[in-house]
């Protein structure tokens, strides 16, 4: 301090001598001889250590500046970034949140179709149940019909054992039994009148179908392809008016249906009579003993269905 105040002093009483300016910074010490030179060189000196601080300070300033500028910079860098993090980690958040979300609606959806695939196995489940046991009821009834097919058979056989195998024959088939019976047992040539030797056999029948009340009868009338003479109606003997082999075979199915219910009592409910001509041939008509295998009377006995079709029905 005391060197300020008389580096001052020393200027000032300098300038009040007549000098023109003070020396700058690095100006060269003026030539002066005395005491006015020394203490004028030493002012001088002291002058420039002065400037070369404040050049120092300067220096130190403006670095200071410079850093206080770059790290304002770095600051704001740094902001924005912090900022841009920020809106990142929101926009983070909010796609977490909203994946959240969908895996919850996800999981959702995925336990309601879970839960209905379940009710779907579930109820697939109970109409198999329902069907297997419908099924063993069925293959139940169907055991049960074939039995009864199988005991009505042995029991017409056993019926029938005193007739020749060319007179009549006993055959079970799809669940039926056929009681084929030659027209030469039940008629003579031409003629739809049950004779005496056929009745003895329809008697054997009708007793086994009375024990069996539980089987449907139709009988059907065949004939070989011999083409039938006509026959006019004449009233003194009953004769009907007979045109081809198609009435033939139905006036002989008529007239066993008839020896049956009318005398032998097979309820008529029972029982129903048919036709088939020459169409349903049993052998090869173009020998004789084939045309006699197709000259017949089938007797068809079937079981009752009525259980087995109620079980077909069920949903």
């Amino acid at each position: 301090m005391k060197k300020i105040c008389l580096l001052g002093v020393l200027i000032t009483g300098i300038c009040l001598t007549g000098c023109k300016s003070l020396y700058k910074c690095g100006d060269p010490v003026p030539a002066k001889k005395g005491v006015m030179g020394k203490r004028l060189k030493a002012v001088v000196n002291e002058r420039d250590l002065l400037c070369n601080r404040i050049s120092e300070n300067d220096s130190i300033i403006s670095s200071l500046i410079d850093d206080t500028t770059r790290l304002f910079q770095e600051g704001l860098a740094k902001d924005r970034f912090i900022s841009e993090l920020g809106q990142a980690n929101a926009r983070l958040q909010n796609n977490y949140e909203a994946l959240q979300n969908d895996r919850i609606s996800d999981a959702e959806k995925f336990n309601v179709a879970l839960k209905q695939k379940s009710d779907e196995l579930a109820l697939k489940e109970k109409e198999l149940a329902e069907r297997e046991n419908r099924l063993k009821e069925l293959k139940e009834a169907l055991d049960k019909k074939d039995e009864a097919t199988t005991k009505l058979n042995n029991a017409i056989r056993n019926a029938l054992l005193g007739f020749r195998d060319d007179e009549l024959t006993v055959e079970e088939r799809d669940g039926k039994v056929y009681v084929s019976l030659s027209n030469k047992l039940l008629f003579n040539s031409g003629s739809a009148t049950v004779g005496e030797q056929g009745k003895q056999a329809l008697q054997k029948l009708a007793e086994v179908m009375l024990k069996n009340p539980d089987i449907d009868i139709e009988v059907e009338g065949h004939t070989d392809n011999d083409q039938f003479r006509s026959r006019t109606t004449n009233e003194t003997d009953g004769r009907i008016y007979v045109r081809d082999n198609w009435d033939l075979s139905v006036m002989r199915a008529t007239s066993v249906v008839k020896v049956l219910t009318d005398e032998y009592k097979v309820d008529p409910k029972r029982i129903r009579a048919s036709g088939r001509g020459e169409f349903f041939p049993k052998d090869d008509n173009a020998t004789a003993e084939g045309k006699a295998k197709n000259r017949r009377t089938e007797i068809v006995l079937t079981p009752k269905l009525d259980e087995v079709m109620k079980l077909l029905k069920k949903k």
